[in-house]
């Protein structure tokens, strides 16, 4: 399915490409990625999602064809643009969906903005990026000394460690060409910034319907991060996919979109639009 790819410019200048499906008055749907992916991150996951949803998947600043600034890489300047890009499309409140990196900024933006979140959907989460074993060492001897245009064999080693289950051979190619699109400053920014920040900060604040998703063999969310996040979330729903890894929305796309449409369903009314 091909997708006419919008653009929003953000107050700041930075200009945000996104797809939109589903019916204009359905439930507001807003799909965030990963670090070093696009919108097209979800696109094993959109053609699965019903059009009573009015699903908009973005690539956010610093990816893709987004713009690149030089600052503005913590979640809450993230945050801060996706509530830039829902006034710029008259949406007052969504249902946000985030994996890994975008699961940070869904969670900031649930705790500064909560009355513009419907539902939160957590997928891939991560409690304590500095205490990831390894993750400074490879800031210090590799991220931080990267240049661009940035290696491709590095970026290919990065979007090995993503999957577990394979995914098609045109997607994997059209991540890995996303990654590769991701300049060598954003990489240092985006990194030192996540281990810096506490992302378990105000997460027992946000009061939103939430569902957690993690795959089971994703070694780079520690058992720790989990028991943490689920702790400090309260009542918050929970699903570990067996013999998945870091990409559940690519991995396994039809279950996902089956435990999407099942909370959205159950846990979110439609909200002002």
């Amino acid at each position: 399915m091909g997708y006419d790819v919008k653009t929003v410019r953000l107050p700041d200048g930075v200009e945000v490409p996104y797809v939109e499906q589903g019916e204009a008055l359905g439930v507001p749907l807003v799909l965030l990625h990963g670090f070093a992916g696009s919108w097209r991150s979800f696109q094993r996951l959109l053609r699965l999602l019903p059009d009573s949803f009015h699903t908009i998947a973005i690539t956010q600043r610093g990816h893709g064809d987004a713009t690149h600034p030089d600052a503005g890489y913590r979640p809450q300047d993230y945050a801060a643009d996706l509530a830039a890009f829902l006034d710029a499309l008259h949406i007052q409140a969504a249902v946000v969906v985030g994996h890994s990196m975008g699961s940070a900024i869904a969670q900031r933006f649930a705790a500064d903005y909560p009355e513009r979140v419907l539902g939160l959907v957590l997928v891939s989460p991560r409690a304590k990026m500095a205490e990831r074993p390894g993750l400074q060492e490879l800031y210090e001897t590799t991220i931080s000394k990267l240049t661009d245009p940035v290696e491709p064999a590095f970026v290919r080693s990065f979007m090995d460690g993503v999957f577990v289950r394979p995914v098609p051979e045109a997607y994997f190619k059209q991540a890995t060409e996303d990654a590769m699109k991701v300049p060598a400053h954003v990489w240092k920014r985006a990194f030192k910034t996540a281990m810096e920040e506490d992302l378990l900060r105000d997460l027992d604040a946000i009061d939103a319907p939430t569902l957690l998703i993690w795959g089971a063999e994703d070694d780079s969310v520690p058992e720790a991060d989990r028991e943490a996040i689920v702790e400090a979330m309260g009542g918050a729903g929970e699903i570990v996919y067996p013999g998945v890894g870091h990409g559940p929305h690519a991995e396994v796309p039809e279950r996902f979109a089956g435990d999407l449409i099942t909370f959205v369903e159950a846990k979110v009314r439609d909200g002002p639009t």
